[in-house]
């Protein structure tokens, strides 16, 4: 089994602010990403990309993954962040509109051999030309396909509303390439801050389309995400029982069994250890 982590819930804080930063650290979230982009206005560039990188080395962020978001590389400040970034110690650097394999070369190019990629699906090209820019994860480091719900919908010119109606074929997509490629997949942000029953809503949409966890933008949104995306007790416990069923000595080389009257397959048991692992790791 590929290494597993939760993702249930991934912050996006300006790295400008630096009492937002300091509160990051304290915040029940199990990714923080420092956004030196969208929440950066043009003359705080460079400052807050100083400051992202003093946080990343200065730590203090415990479990959590810390992530920056760099600009993209075709602006006037991509390049610099993404030179600043190397060798920074953060987990990984999460790029904007990347809408092709180039892009993510030239950002690996920039980093070495330091952080993860992750890649911000945020275009209609990108949209088109998923498999292409997941065939280069191999050789880039790119892990992570995160949903620029907002921006596609701006170039789309859609109305999602609460259903996301006309998002709802790319969230297909971007989950059923991610798999195919063996990377995690986390859903957009949600622009309600104080609807808690929204919020757990769309979480729950999210989760049916197979995402492993949702980008926010609010603390206040933190917990609705980690309530749908971890375990229940009776998954957990259903877990259990197909992983002690594929044990027993009786089931030993076996493909498929039954469990509690139900046929079991290994696909099952594979689906089951990883529920366990995330549950195991939400626990600590």
């Amino acid at each position: 089994m590929t290494h597993i982590r939760p993702r249930r819930s991934a912050l996006f804080m300006p790295a400008s602010n630096a009492r937002a930063v300091e509160k990051a650290r304290t915040l029940d979230c199990d990714v923080v990403i420092l956004d030196l982009e969208d929440a950066v206005a043009p003359e705080h560039k460079a400052s807050a990309r100083d400051a992202a990188v003093a946080a990343v080395r200065e730590g203090g962020f415990g479990h959590r993954e810390l992530v920056v978001r760099a600009n993209a590389v075709d602006t006037a400040w991509g390049m610099d962040d993404l030179a600043a970034l190397n060798g920074s110690g953060a987990a990984a650097v999460l790029l904007p509109k990347v809408s092709d394999a180039a892009t993510l070369r030239t950002a690996r190019a920039a980093l070495g051999e330091g952080p993860e990629l992750w890649a911000m699906i945020e275009t209609c090209r990108a949209v088109v030309d998923l498999p292409v820019i997941a065939a280069a994860a191999a050789d880039t480091a790119l892990t992570t396909f995160v949903v620029g719900t907002n921006d596609l919908a701006k170039e789309m010119r859609c109305r999602p509303g609460a259903s996301r109606a006309p998002l709802l074929p790319i969230l297909t997509q971007v989950v059923l390439v991610a798999r195919m490629a063996g990377l995690v997949a986390l859903d957009g942000v949600i622009n309600v801050l104080d609807d808690e029953d929204a919020i757990e809503a769309e979480c729950r949409q999210g989760l049916g389309w197979g995402f492993d966890g949702k980008t926010l933008i609010h603390p206040a949104q933190i917990a609705p995400a980690n309530r749908v995306f971890t375990p229940s007790a009776d998954q957990v416990d259903w877990a259990r029982k197909v992983v002690a069923a594929f044990d027993a000595a009786e089931h030993a080389g076996k493909g498929a069994i039954r469990v509690d009257g139900k046929m079991v397959e290994l696909l099952h048991l594979e689906e089951a250890q990883r529920t366990l692992a995330i549950a195991e790791l939400v626990g600590r």
